[in-house]
């Protein structure tokens, strides 16, 4: 299975068309226009053209379904989200995870549950050999 690191860096636009086909789990051009134009306005051809370049790149993978291609990523998103973390972690807080999140924990809009589940999960952190 291909890793983040082999394939060509995202933009933010094309982020923003992964994270639409990794909720859906298959997307068809149309389905990808359709959930964009709630955010922006975007022609059929520009959304048609990233996902041939992304296919091209070999974030997505797609087939044919009587003429109409299906896309599907190649890559879990959670391989990606660690990628992109590790890369915040390194350059914008020197290597520190615990600066990362004490970042986080001052956010304001940080919820008694995401708190517990982040307490929870330092738990099992410290609780591993």
């Amino acid at each position: 299975m291909l890793k983040p690191r082999d394939l060509p860096p995202l933009s933010e636009a094309q982020l923003e068309i992964m994270n639409i086909v990794w909720l859906a789990g298959e997307c068809s051009v149309a389905d990808v226009l359709e959930q964009l134009s709630t955010r922006r306005t975007v022609t059929r051809n520009t959304v048609q053209t990233m996902l041939s370049r992304l296919d091209e790149k070999g974030w997505l993978i797609h087939r044919d379904d009587g003429g109409t291609f299906i896309y599907r990523t190649s890559v879990p998103r959670e391989r990606v989200q660690q990628q992109r973390l590790e890369q915040v972690v390194e350059t914008v807080f020197d290597g520190s995870t615990a600066g990362i999140l004490m970042a986080l924990l001052k956010d304001s809009t940080l919820t008694s549950d995401e708190a517990n589940r982040i307490r929870k999960m330092i738990d099992h952190a410290e609780k591993r050999p």
